[in-house]
C-alpha cells in the first residue's frame, strides 16, 4: 500500500483542548453519519457515535485527549473534512526566524522589518541587490535567485521555526497568533498564512485584489497537490526547522515554483501542510502591465521542471473517462450522446454508493458536480495551457471557434460588473501563464503539462 502523502504518524496526538470547524463543502446525510466534501473530494461514512462526537465537536466541544476521540479528529482532518483551531501557547514569536530575501527593494524591507518587531532574530539575506542592503546578514555578490538567498537565511536559523517573508510583502499586527497554533499538531511542517494585494488605483491593482495568484482565499485549509488549495506560496510560509532540513530545503535549480516544489516534497514525506487564511499579509502587486505579464509567463514555465519533479501533478485537467466523453461529445455537436453518457455515468455511480449510505438524490447531484467541475478545468486549459492549440483550430474550424467562445464564458461571467478591462486582463492572465506553459516544455523537453489525465474512477 503506497504511503505517499500520507501524514507521518497518523497516531500523532494534538492538544485535547483544540477545536473542529466543519469544511464548508461537506454536506452530512443519513443522520450526519455520511459526510461527503473536502478537496479532493471524500465520502466518508461513520458509525452513530462518531456522528454524535461530530456534532458535539461542530458545536464547540475540544476534541479531547482520548484515543478514540484522537482517531476520529485524526481521520476527519486528514480527510480534509474538518479543519483545526488549537489553543495558543505552544510556540512564540520567540521561537520564530525571520528570513527575508531582498533584491533592490530597501524600502519594502524597511516596511517589512517595521512591522515584525516582535521577532527578535531576523536574517535578511541581500541577493545582488546594486546597492548593498544595510541591514543585510548575508550578501550574495550575484544574484542567485530566491531559493538560494532562502536556504542561506534558514541554515543560519537556531529557532524552532522560520518564517519565510519576502520583501515586498507587510503582515498585519498578529498575523504570528492566527499561525504558530497550528504547530501544537506535531504532524504539521509549515503554515501559511493568506497574501492579499495591496489595494491601489490601477486595473492592475484592482484586479489583482480579486484574483491574485498568492491570494488563496478566505477558506481554511489542508494543502495537498491536484485540490482546491494545491499549493502555498514561499512570500509568506512558516516552516519547521527540522522539516527544512529533512526535505533539503528549497530546490536552487528552480528559478520559479521553488515553493510549490518545497511544499509538495514535504507532504510526499507525510508531513501536513495547513492554510490559514485568519492570519493575513500584504503584497505589493506589480506596477506595470508588462511587468504583471511577465511575472504571469514565469509562473507558468515552472510547470515543466515540476512536472519532472512531481510526475501526474501538473496535467491542466484531469476528470473521469465519463466526464471526458461527454464533453467532447457536446463539443462535437452530438448533444443528445452527451447527455446519455453523463446520465449513465450518473447512474453508475448512484449505483456504487448506494450500499456507502448516499441517498440517490445526492449521487445524482455528486455526478453532476463531477461534470460540471470537467467542465471548468477544460474551459481553463483551453485558455491556458491549450490555449495555442486551440487558436489554431479556431482559425480553420467554425466548430472550434464555437469551443474557444463557450471556454470564455466564465471569463465574462466573472468580470460581470467589473468593467472591460478587468475581462482583458482575466483573459490575458490565463494566456500569459499558457504562453509560459510551452516555453518551459520547450526549455525541459516535455509535454507532461499539457496532457490532461483521466481518473480511474471514485469520487474525485
Amino acid at each position: 500500500m503506497s504511503t505517499r502523502g500520507a501524514p507521518r504518524s497518523a497516531a500523532a496526538a494534538f492538544p485535547g483542548g483544540t477545536r473542529l470547524v466543519l469544511d464548508g463543502s461537506v454536506r452530512r446525510t443519513a443522520g450526519g453519519r455520511v459526510l461527503l466534501g473536502g478537496s479532493p473530494l471524500r465520502l466518508l461514512r461513520l458509525k452513530t457515535g462518531g456522528a454524535h462526537l461530530l456534532d458535539r465537536w461542530i458545536r464547540g466541544e475540544p476534541v479531547g485527549t482520548g484515543g478514540s476521540r484522537q482517531g476520529l479528529a485524526r481521520q476527519l482532518l486528514t480527510a480534509g473534512l474538518v479543519h483545526p483551531e488549537p489553543p495558543a501557547g505552544v510556540f512564540g514569536p520567540a521561537d520564530v526566524t525571520l528570513v527575508t530575501p531582498v533584491r533592490n527593494n530597501a524600502t519594502g524591507l524597511a516596511r517589512l522589518l517595521a512591522a515584525t518587531g516582535e521577532l527578535t532574530e531576523r536574517i535578511v539575506v541581500d541577493d545582488g541587490s546594486d546597492v548593498p542592503v544595510r541591514r543585510a546578514v548575508l550578501r550574495h555578490e550575484r544574484p542567485a535567485g530566491p531559493a538560494a538567498a532562502r536556504d542561506a537565511g534558514w541554515q543560519r536559523a537556531s529557532t524552532d521555526l522560520v518564517a519565510f517573508l519576502d520583501a515586498d510583502v507587510t503582515p498585519e499586527p498578529g498575523w504570528l497568533q492566527e499561525v504558530l497554533p497550528q504547530f501544537a499538531d506535531p504532524t504539521v511542517a509549515a503554515v501559511a498564512p493568506r497574501v492579499r494585494s495591496v489595494p491601489a488605483d490601477t486595473a492592475v491593482a484592482r484586479y489583482e485584489a480579486e484574483r491574485s495568484s498568492l491570494d488563496l482565499g478566505p477558506c481554511p485549509a489542508i494543502v495537498r497537490p491536484m485540490s482546491r488549495v494545491s499549493y502555498v506560496p514561499s512570500a509568506a510560509l512558516v516552516v519547521r526547522r527540522t522539516a527544512l532540513r529533512e526535505v533539503g530545503g528549497f530546490d536552487q535549480r528552480l528559478r520559479f515554483g521553488e515553493d510549490v516544489d518545497l511544499v509538495w516534497r514535504c507532504i510526499e514525506a507525510g508531513h501536513t501542510v495547513r492554510y490559514a487564511p485568519n492570519s493575513v499579509v500584504w503584497h505589493q502587486p506589480r506596477p506595470t502591465l508588462r511587468s504583471w505579464l511577465r511575472q504571469r509567463f514565469d509562473y507558468g514555465t515552472s510547470a515543466a521542471p515540476l512536472s519532472t519533479r512531481h510526475p501526474g501533478l501538473l496535467s491542466p485537467a484531469k476528470m473521469s473517462p465519463h466526464s471526458a466523453a461527454a464533453w467532447a461529445l457536446l463539443a462535437a455537436g452530438r448533444h443528445r450522446s452527451a447527455l446519455a453518457v453523463a446520465a449513465v455515468s450518473a447512474a453508475m455511480l448512484a449505483r456504487n454508493l448506494r450500499g456507502r449510505g448516499l441517498p440517490v438524490a445526492g449521487s445524482l447531484r455528486l455526478a453532476g458536480l463531477g461534470h460540471a467541475g470537467a467542465g471548468r478545468l477544460l474551459a481553463e486549459a483551453t485558455r491556458r495551457a491549450w490555449w495555442p492549440l486551440a487558436l489554431a483550430a479556431a482559425a480553420v474550424s467554425r466548430r472550434a471557434r464555437r469551443v474557444v467562445l463557450a471556454a470564455l464564458l466564465p471569463c465574462l461571467v466573472e468580470a460581470a460588473g467589473r468593467g472591460h478591462r478587468w475581462l482583458v486582463l482575466r483573459v490575458l492572465d490565463d494566456l500569459a501563464y499558457g504562453a509560459g506553459v510551452w516555453a518551459g516544455c520547450a526549455r525541459e523537453r516535455t509535454a507532461a503539462p499539457l496532457r490532461p489525465e483521466f481518473t480511474g474512477g471514485g469520487l474525485c
